[in-house]
């Protein structure tokens, strides 16, 4: 299914009631249901969010409260808790998460968080992803129906993004964190990454476009110049 809009639906910060995974499903439920209403149908969650519940609540929330034909739900796998050795645990991991979703095979899949630690390793010799080979095992489950499109979160350099998408051209699409805040950032270097992703021809999926809600509250002077600009929008 091609993407039915623009906008995604973030699983990480939802409403809770004593804590993180206590969820407030009243509240979800309506949330789910205004975001659908207007057109959309893309969930964005993770095996981490949420104390590991947040999957839990799009397969309540979402999955089985609507046609799983109409929806395009997006995970990620947890690169950063694989240590040397753990290759074993990576089939079972998956599997929870189709589980835990109450699906049978993920719209867009994600190799969560690359970087240089786990892609190269801190001696350069290869991280997690390499020496235990999960690449390898997202390719298969591509082929074997499981995942419908393969790509990444990214957050590290311009440079090892290019290298990785060079060296991996199988990744259909790259999530990174995008926001004018961010664009000439030398640390999130969202412009050059973006750049980047379009000279390889792969699609840009964006997180924090108001970054985490701080755009929302800009300075006053920033606010003033802003609304100078477009009164009629808020920050």
């Amino acid at each position: 299914m091609a993407l039915k809009s623009m906008l995604g639906f973030g699983m990480m910060r939802l409403p809770v009631k004593s804590g993180p995974t206590d969820f407030d499903y009243d509240t979800l439920n309506r949330m789910v249901d205004m975001f659908i209403g207007a057109g959309f149908n893309y969930f964005d969650t993770s095996y981490v969010y949420h104390q590991g519940k947040s999957q839990e609540a799009v397969r309540k929330a979402v999955v089985e409260r609507y046609p799983r034909e109409g929806l395009l739900i997006a995970t990620k796998f947890p690169t950063f808790i694989l240590k040397p050795g753990d290759e074993d645990r990576i089939e079972g991991i998956f599997q929870s998460q189709l589980d835990d979703l109450g699906v049978e095979y993920v719209d867009y899949y994600l190799l969560h968080n690359f970087q240089t630690e786990y892609y190269d390793g801190f001696d350069g010799k290869g991280g997690v992803i390499k020496t235990e080979h999960l690449i390898e095992h997202a390719r298969k489950w591509k082929e074997q129906g499981k995942i419908r499109h393969l790509g990444f979160s990214f957050h590290s350099s311009a440079k090892l993004l290019d290298r990785i998408l060079t060296e991996h051209p199988e990744f259909e699409f790259v999530q990174i964190a995008l926001n004018y805040a961010d664009w000439s950032s030398r640390l999130v270097q969202a412009g050059a990454c973006y750049e980047v992703i379009r000279r390889h021809g792969k699609k840009v999926v964006v997180m924090e476009p108001v970054k985490g809600g701080g755009l929302s509250m800009v300075p006053g002077a920033v606010e003033e110049t802003l609304r100078a600009r477009a009164p009629e929008c808020s920050a």
